[in-house]
């Protein structure tokens, strides 16, 4: 199956999921099931590309197996903390300041929908390399795992530091948070540097380096961090100010004294 045909199925599928959390969010007033979906429809849209795609079966293999994996695990994390808590604040504020338009959530799902075939493509330049070298494989393997447990490591950090009461109002500056405002995010772009790893020598690598490219932008001037740390701002303040002062925002490294 061509590249097109795959992704215009994988397009489709977005679709449908995000008009049913369009819907679920309706009836609960909580858009973060946009996150959920964001993360299950990608791992879906590895195991599509693994079975229908055309290059070596060891690379259509990492992507059902570890790429599905990963989606997998991002959407049941996001889902336990958006069934047991509030609106997360991000899209609280989009709420307020769009009145509750659901028309404009409706946009902003179907939005996610393009992003989870935008997100495919690196996964689709790894499926189609024909020949990649066992240590390549190797190699994107345990970069993937690597990243996979840091993100881990730092969604369960997070989850204990905010599940004692004694923490209320505070900064997380524990573990992996001493060294990095956002570890969760640092760790999840380097996920997507497994798969440009993955592509590399493939006719379509300049689509597996694009992951690392996107989703770097997207983490760092657009959805991710610019919204999270006006939300710290708005509900921490002064206390998040200190931490913005002295811990770095992206890439870890030691905090300043």
């Amino acid at each position: 199956m061509n590249l097109g045909m795959q992704l215009l199925l994988i397009w489709a599928f977005a679709v449908v999921l995000m008009l049913l959390g369009w819907q679920w969010q309706r009836r609960r007033s909580n858009a973060g099931i946009v996150d959920v979906l964001w993360a299950f429809g990608l791992a879906c849209s590895a195991l599509w590309l693994a079975l229908s795609g055309s290059g070596a079966l060891t690379a259509r293999a990492l992507v059902g197996g570890l790429a599905a994996a990963w989606g997998l695990r991002l959407a049941w994390h996001l889902w336990r903390r958006v069934r047991s808590e509030a609106e997360d604040g991000r899209y609280l504020a989009l709420r307020q300041y769009w009145h509750g338009d659901q028309r404009k959530f409706l946009a902003f799902f179907q939005f996610q929908a393009l992003l989870v075939v935008l997100f495919s493509l690196p996964l689709a330049a790894v499926v189609a390399h024909p020949d990649p070298s066992p240590l390549q494989l190797a190699g994107a393997a345990a970069l993937w795992l690597f990243s996979v447990l840091g993100e881990s490591l730092a969604d369960a950090q997070l989850a204990r530091f905010r599940a004692n009461p004694a923490n209320r109002g505070r900064t997380c500056d524990r573990g992996l948070w001493r060294y990095s405002r956002h570890p969760n995010y640092f760790f999840e772009w380097l996920h997507w540097c497994a798969w440009a790893v993955a592509a590399l020598g493939g006719p379509l690598v300049w689509l597996g380096l694009l992951g690392p490219v996107l989703m770097y932008l997207f983490l760092r001037f657009i959805s991710g961090i610019p919204f999270t740390e006006q939300q710290a701002l708005r509900t921490r303040g002064d206390d998040y100010r200190e931490y913005q002062r002295r811990t770095p925002m992206f890439f870890p490294w030691f905090p300043k004294p």
